[in-house]
């Protein structure tokens, strides 16, 4: 069934790939009408770039997909909750739908300016929570 567990479990397979390659395990997808139309995970080591998020990944392959820069009938799965920059990318990209798995205290949105995403945003926090978290507490056990 299409749900928002099925839809995070593909977020966090992203997110897997990016713990496999030493990236911060964040996964992310995009999804349409119910059909994923964009998947990604955190490049930032990769890449060499600090905005390579996985959100920002998959806004720019989401656009490519729909041949537009506006999300306007899309929804945005991502492991954690986005930091203050790809917040502001959904803003603009207009994003209507935001369901996320684990909070960020330190780095999260809500944590600097809750009022970030754009305004028709709807917001769904805590979807495989506990999953997500623990993803990303093995990768930076592992660091340690």
């Amino acid at each position: 069934m299409l749900n928002d567990e099925y839809f995070m479990q593909q977020a966090l397979q992203e997110a897997q790939k990016a713990f496999d390659k030493g990236e911060i395990p964040v996964g992310a997808i995009i999804v349409c009408q119910d059909r994923i139309i964009a998947r990604a995970h955190n490049l930032t080591e990769t890449l060499n770039d600090v905005t390579a998020h996985a959100e920002i990944q998959a806004i720019t392959a989401a656009a490519d997909v729909l041949g537009g820069k506006y999300l306007t009938d899309c929804t945005l799965y991502v492991t954690l909750e986005p930091c203050p920059m790809c917040a502001g990318g959904l803003a603009w990209a207009q994003l209507p739908a935001l369901v996320f798995g684990a909070s960020d205290e330190k780095r999260g949105y809500s944590t600097f300016k809750p009022n970030l995403l754009h305004p028709r945003t709807q917001i769904k926090r805590g979807i495989l929570e506990e999953e997500c978290a623990r993803l990303m507490k093995d990768f930076f056990r592992a660091k340690r």
